[in-house]
């Protein structure tokens, strides 16, 4: 192990000083109870147009004027009472209109309309089933919702619903998707919707699932006599995916035209229409993922053609919508990682291609194109891997202007046309601040700082970035939260916290989500520490690649470096290293218990991948391959793989009805352990998912804190 990093460390502990405020509750840090910490920030609801946005304020919203600051209430929910009445809340709809004129919202299954202008609410279904994802034509005037497998659409001015397709039920799905779509391609905030209104609110693109050879996995819930079966269409890696068709819905002649691809072992994605509504722009995938193309189909002709074609040595992704963005003329800019870091292309549709931005640094989004101006505005990582500023460059490239300030995270809102944008940003030490900056970097005005002074009266733990040399060269950065008491003549335990999967960093210079749990568990005198591997983004597409076909590998290689790293330092007590996480970290705290655990004494693994051959095909194969070309990187990936080398101090937790990480890894993973003679902790919580909330999820808060406690210091939480 290289020394670099532990003279910075001494250095570092030098300066702290040791606090005698107050200390956090639990009440305060996990359930927002109590004296706060910080002032809570302003809800911004987006732009109005280019010179004013929305802001929510005491339950309001507000159209405020960027330039002058002055604002107006433009939405009071108090003028509208049977909307409360109804118990429907004008901020927490279904969907809205632009102009906040029309909302919809979705009460005992049926969908429901309130017209603002009318105060007049419609009930436009009335079913036996269950309407999903309501969502307005562009102009206003019509909804488009799924019920039982089948795309709808309700006429608002001529008061009457339309049913687009026949042939769904539980294994046909159109425009709602199929469960691996919605998790692995579409993602969660797609709600299951996979349909797309055409700009002239005239045509419904939407995707279209058979499932039939999709094997069927079955979970048993505990509830009545002999139980609740719920059956999910789930493809592991290797099985049968859903077969899917891309159709478009003419509204007028209730007609459905479906594109005559091949998608027989391909994965389809992301229809995008072009401006006059002629032309739709759509992704398919290989399956094996080193394989995608941009095809574009016209509507007049019934033609299809090749648009873009992108092939990389281990796996490629879909074009999300902030690594997308198509021009008017039809030429497009992607988001992509093809050369080893993630930059912009421009992809003119002559098939030339130019390479808008390049560096040792990864692009994060597109945030908007100015086609007037030819001005592109991202967001990247470009000062330091921890650090998201924000940037704008000409169609060339060959200009590139940070307009953010002060070393931290960024996260932006662009006024539509690019004059404006809205910074939100924090650094570790530097609680969140808003402020409304022009497109030349020029601070126009201070929103908001969560800075309280009420913060001084407490004993707010340490924190410090830094970063930790592998044998092998790779700097890891790193976050630790130091007790604030600390005293360096002690001996510490340690908790490392983290995520672990492929290009999915959690270590940045920003004060964090709910930093206060953190705080919180470093009270009770633990050192939290937080660390992303080579494969987490740091390292661009170069690190992360490092992983294929060999999940765990370098995970465990790099954690077991920063605990040898740790091993140095006098104030660490080397036999109480502990590590959790959930999910994919949950998987890697459970390989740490047994793979490594010559270097982790105790760990807590939440709803965790324990094999690789019981995850879904879309995820899993991106890294992996199947079981069968891959066959050996399985064994090597597999918790199981290494009971033999487990020697106890787990607790493991799952959701009995998890739909996305099953049961069945913890069960396979407590039948091994138990079969060797070893102890563990294991804790289910009937009828959830993956992820626990309200009493369930405080239970396990207290619960996990316990563990800690007790395998740390001998007593129990009692607060």
């Amino acid at each position: 192990m290289k020394k670099i990093g532990i003279a910075f460390v001494f250095l570092l502990i030098s300066t702290n000083f040791i606090f005698s405020g107050k200390k956090i509750t639990f009440d305060q840090a996990f359930q927002f109870k109590g004296e706060k910490l910080f002032k809570q920030l302003p809800m911004i609801f987006g732009w109005a147009d280019n010179l004013n946005y929305y802001e929510l304020k005491k339950g309001k919203l507000f159209k405020v004027n960027a330039r002058s600051g002055k604002s107006k209430i433009f939405l009071d929910p108090s003028e509208y009472k049977e909307i409360g009445k109804k118990g429907f809340n004008l901020f927490n709809s279904s969907d809205k209109t632009k102009d906040f004129y029309k909302f919809l919202f979705v009460k005992d299954n049926d969908i429901f309309l309130f017209l603002r202008e009318n105060n007049e609410i419609v009930q436009i279904t009335k079913t036996k089933g269950i309407e999903k994802n309501p969502k307005f034509s562009p102009d206003g005037n019509k909804i488009a919702y799924s019920l039982e497998g089948n795309l709808f659409v309700y006429d608002i001015v001529n008061k009457k619903n339309i049913q687009l397709t026949k042939d769904g039920n539980d294994v046909i799905l159109n425009g709602y998707a199929s469960w691996i779509y919605y998790e692995e391609i579409l993602g969660r905030r797609s709600r299951y919707k996979a349909f797309w209104w055409s700009p002239d609110s005239d045509k419904i693109a939407f995707m279209r699932f058979d499932q039939k050879k999709v094997p069927i996995f079955t979970m048993v819930s505990s509830k009545r006599d002999y139980g609740d079966v719920k059956k999910q269409y789930y493809p592991k890696a290797g099985y049968p995916n859903p077969e899917v068709q891309l159709g478009i819905a003419d509204i007028s002649n209730n007609k459905i035209d479906w594109i005559n691809i091949d998608v027989k072992d391909y994965y389809l994605a992301f229809p995008v229409w072009n401006f006059k509504g002629d032309k739709i722009y759509f992704q398919r995938m290989n399956r094996g993922q080193d394989h995608l193309k941009i095809l574009v189909y016209d509507l007049k002709t019934k033609n299809t053609g090749q648009f873009y074609e992108e092939k990389q040595k281990t796996w490629v992704k879909f074009f999300e919508s902030k690594d997308f963005h198509l021009l008017k003329n039809g030429d497009i800019f992607i988001r992509s990682s093809k050369h080893g870091w993630s930059h912009i292309y421009y992809i003119y549709k002559s098939g030339k291609v130019l390479k808008i931005t390049s560096g040792d640094w990864s692009v994060t989004r597109i945030n908007l194109v100015n086609e007037r101006k030819r001005q592109i505005y991202f967001s990247a990582k470009k000062e330091d891997s921890t650090e998201i500023d924000f940037y704008k460059t000409d169609f060339s490239g060959k200009s590139i202007k940070r307009l953010t300030q002060y070393n931290g995270v960024h996260i932006v809102n662009v006024s539509p046309q690019g004059n404006y944008f809205i910074d939100r940003y924090s650094s570790l030490n530097t609680p969140a601040k808003v402020c409304l900056r022009n497109n030349k970097g020029k601070l126009v005005r201070d929103i908001a700082d969560s800075y309280s002074p009420v913060i001084k009266k407490y004993s707010v733990p340490k924190r410090e970035l830094f970063r930790i040399e592998t044998d092998d060269g790779y700097k890891l950065p790193v976050i630790w939260c130091l007790p604030s008491d600390f005293d360096p003549d002690k001996k510490y335990p340690v908790i490392i916290k983290m995520y672990g999967a492929p290009e999915s960093q959690t270590i940045y210079n920003s004060y964090g989500y709910r930093p206060m749990r953190n705080f919180f568990l470093a009270q009770q005198g633990i050192i939290i520490i937080g660390v992303d591997h080579r494969g987490s983004g740091h390292f661009g597409k170069k690190g992360a690649e490092l992983m294929y076909r060999d999940l765990g590998k370098w995970e465990m290689f790099d954690y077991i470096q920063v605990v040898k790293y740790l091993y140095k330092l006098p104030f660490i007590d080397r036999e109480k290293i502990g590590i959790e996480g959930g999910s994919y970290g949950g998987y890697v705290t459970a390989l740490a218990l047994t793979y490594g655990s010559d270097y982790f004494s105790y760990g807590i693994a939440s709803f965790s991948v324990i094999d690789w051959k019981l995850y879904d095909s879309v995820y899993t194969e991106r890294y992996m391959d199947t079981p069968s070309e891959n066959p050996e990187g399985y064994k090597r990936s597999s918790v199981l793989t290494y009971i033999d080398k487990y020697k106890g101090g787990l607790r493991i937790i799952h959701g009995t009805m998890d739909d996305n990480v099953h049961m069945q890894n913890t069960i396979q993973f407590v039948d091994k352990v138990l079969d060797s003679g070893k102890p563990v902790e294991l804790m289910l919580y009937p009828g959830e998912k993956h992820g626990f909330r309200g009493k369930k999820g405080l239970l396990s808060i207290r619960s996990d804190i316990s563990f800690w406690l007790r395998n740390f210091f001998g007593k129990e939480f009692k607060q």
